[in-house]
Formats: structure tokens, sequence, C-alpha cells
């Protein structure tokens, strides 16, 4: 028996439970597992299927319907053991969306189902309320074709990026636009401006699991999709004013805010720590980031200087890449690393198709040696990873559909990176980069609250 296509997901549940009746009378039923069933999603997951005959043939397969009603898979083909289990955590898998021992291959590996629209990327806008993941195993190893089969046991789970307690709060002081997240409990707490890219708009998913770790942090939008409002970006007083609307918040350590910045908004944290004279970062963490973007120069002004250098690939996405190449040699054309005072790390992707930023750290990195301030560095490099390097587990994106903030045009633009390398950079960057949070924001280690739901 199978399922109709139009079944809706919660109609498997009826199925599961009658083969589960009916194998009862027969014998063992497979029981599938999943720990925790409600987590935050930078948390690991334990799979475990048991009470299947050894050396069976399974797959594993996770499935997301996303915000745009768009629908998400991974799956992985494995054999039971001896026991007539499967650990995930242990277990390779034999193909799929990934192969080999991966706890989290379920969730990093999801792809568009076939048949979805071409330059998807998986992103939570409402944080409010969690990822839903249906997780399911079926008999044999199968490809394609999921909805038309039954499973033979299902496990629903929820990732949130918000842990109990945490407080949204929308900003709209003295002409900052932004959402502010607040950890529970008492404070007082470190703080954090978290900026992203060109895309522009509110993206508050990362600033609402750093404020689930315990740091008071605050999403900018400084490049507005609203035509009527101007790009904020072409002045250091807009990051200024955001930057003290954290500072000044009753729970947050004045002397403990830092800069947390992705491609744009890693060159807009750059420029700040550098040169300007009313705010004093305490530490920042750099994304992507590229240090000939000076922050009085727009985006847009920088397309139409050097977008003669834009290129497209063999399928005709967009590489931004060499708009920032070469790296200038007069230091009046990318910010003065010698000026930076405070602990800075860059994350950089070396297949970055977006930005020079290979070039761009291997700069930065000589210029801070040779002003004497190459202490403050920390530079983690991944091999093979792309562009667009988020809190760990979210599916990777070579290529994805982009707007530009500038036309509200729609192209296809190359990140760069591959799936397995760049799963493996998300991972090993944020558990980094919440640790140089920690080591240069909270007191002492005893202070920093446990972070699980």
């Amino acid at each position: 028996m199978s399922i109709p296509p139009s079944l809706p997901i919660c109609g498997c549940f009826c199925l599961v439970f009658f083969y589960r009746c009916l194998s009862t009378m027969v014998g063992t039923y497979p029981l599938l597992s999943v720990q925790p069933m409600r987590g935050l999603v930078d948390e690991k997951i334990q799979v475990v299927v048991r009470n299947l005959p050894p050396a069976l043939s399974v797959t594993l397969h996770s499935l997301h319907r996303s915000e745009d009603n768009d629908f998400w898979e991974a799956f992985g083909h494995y054999t039971s053991n001896d026991q007539g289990m499967v650990t995930v955590a242990k277990d390779a898998s034999l193909g799929g969306t990934y192969e080999g021992a991966e706890p989290m291959g379920l969730l990093w590996s999801m792809q568009p189902v076939p048949g979805s629209r071409t330059g998807l990327r998986l992103r939570r806008i409402d944080v409010l309320t969690p990822m839903v993941v249906h997780i399911s195993v079926y008999s044999g190893h199968m490809t394609e074709g999921f909805s038309k089969q039954s499973p033979l046991a299902i496990v629903v789970t929820e990732r949130w990026y918000m842990a109990p307690g945490v407080c949204r709060i929308d900003i709209r002081e003295h002409g900052v636009r932004g959402t502010l997240f607040l950890p529970p409990g008492p404070g007082p707490f470190p703080g954090v401006l978290d900026m992203w890219g060109g895309g522009g708009g509110l993206v508050e998913y990362r600033s609402c699991l750093l404020a689930s770790h315990g740091f008071v942090s605050m999403v900018l939008e400084y490049l507005s999709h609203d035509k009527n409002r101007t790009s904020d970006i072409e002045s250091t007083t807009y990051f200024e004013k955001a930057f003290r609307i954290v500072q000044e918040h009753p729970l947050v350590m004045k002397d403990r805010v830092a800069l947390f910045g992705l491609s744009l908004g890693a060159s807009v944290a750059l420029n700040l720590a550098a040169y300007s004279k009313d705010i004093s970062p305490r530490c920042c963490v750099c994304i992507s980031g590229c240090h000939i973007h000076q922050i009085n120069h727009s985006f847009s002004k920088v397309l139409n200087k050097d977008g003669y250098k834009i290129r497209f690939d063999e399928e005709s996405r967009v590489v931004w890449r060499d708009i920032s190449l070469p790296i200038p040699t007069d230091l009046g054309e990318k910010v003065d690393m010698g000026r930076i005072k405070c602990p800075l790390m860059l994350v950089v992707g070396e297949d970055d198709q977006n930005l020079a930023t290979v070039e761009s750290a291997k700069d930065m990195t000589q210029m801070m040696c040779a002003a004497g301030n190459e202490h403050l560095l920390t530079n983690l490099q991944y091999p093979d990873a792309g562009h667009l390097i988020e809190p760990p587990y979210t599916p990777h994106f070579r290529a994805s559909n982009f707007i530009l903030p500038q036309t509200r045009q729609k192209v296809m633009v190359l990140w760069g990176g591959y799936t397995k390398p760049h799963a493996d950079a998300q991972e090993d960057f944020w558990e980094k980069s919440l640790s140089f949070l920690r080591q240069h924001l909270y007191p002492s280690p005893d202070s920093v609250p446990n972070a699980k739901l």
C-alpha cells in the first residue's frame, strides 16, 4: 500500500499506526528514535533505528516544508547491523545526499525535492516558531518517490533558533531599524551588533541564536527593501547609533559589546573598528568580508565603479569576486588594519566566489603583522567552503537567487563551496566563534549561561 501524493504529511501517521498495530500481531515493529526531539538548531541529534531484521537495507529520510511552501529533503542509505540497529552517528551512509558516518547529514545535506523551483535558499523568517522536520525510515535503498511509499516509522522534530525565555523587541529608535533579542535571566549580558550582507532587509535567525547562547544581540537593517527609504550605509553615524542602542540597554555590560558581520556586514565591522571615534567594540567576528569596501562607498557605487569586472560562469551565474581584485596597494583604498585595537576573528571560505576573501584575508594579515597588532588576529580558513558561512547544519547553497537591493532585479549568484566541506566549516566556525565571543565578552567562564532547550 502506498501513500497518494496528495496525502498530507500528517496522514502518514495513521498509516504508520496501522502498520505498527499489524506488526504487533506477528512480532516486533521498527522503532525510530530522534533525540532531542525539540532542540536548538545548533544542537546535534541522535537518530537510531531498532527492531529491524539484521542486514536489512533501509533509507533514512528527512523532510521539511519551508515558510515559502517548498519541500526540502535529505536521505541516507544504511544496512542494519547484527542486532537489527542503525545508529546514524556511528554507521556509514552508503549513498544518498550524504555518505559516511554523519550525525547531522539528514539536516545539512537537505536540498529541494525534485521538481522544485530553481535557485532556492532555505532561511528562517519567523524565529518565534520552529523548523519542523519529519524524519522517517523506509525499507530498501530509495532515491526518489518517498511520498508514494509507506515509511516504517516517522518522528517529528522541532529545530528552534529561540531558546525558552528569549525576548524579541522591534527597534525603531533615532532612525535605526533592527530587532533586539534578550537572553533569559537578570543579566547583565555582553552585547552583539549583528550585520548581514548586501541582500538587505532584516535577517533575524543568527541574532536570535546568539541570544539563546547568552548575548544581547541586535540585528541591524541598513540596506532597506523600501524604495522610499535611502541606504544607510554611506555614513558611520547610523551604525554608531545602533551600537549605542545595544550598549546602553540596561541588561548589557557597556564595555563588552562586539561586532558580528557577514559579507558587506563584515566590511562595515572592519571600518567601524578601525575608524570610529565614538564606539569601541570589544571584539569583532568578520565572516566572508573584504577590507577594500569602505563604509563611505555604498555597494551600488562599488558596482558602478568596477562593474565591468563582473563575470558569468558556464551556467550564467553571477560571479562578483573579481570586483575586489587586485587588492589595492594604496592604503587609502582599503581599511588600515593597523588601526584595529580589538581582537578580530576572520572567517574565510577558500572557494568563495562572491568576494575575494582569501586574497583580502592574506593582505589584512600582512598589514597587521607589519603594524605589530597581529596578536589580535584569529584567522579561520576553510578549504572548499563558500561565501555563505552560517550557523551549523544549515543546508549549503553553491548558488541561489539574489535580489539586487538597488534595482530589485533577480539574478542567480554563485556563492561557491561544496556541500560536505562547507557543512564542516559551518560547524567548526560556529563553535569557535561562540568560544571567541565568550572569551572576550564574558568576565569569567563560570558566568556563561547554558544554552539548550
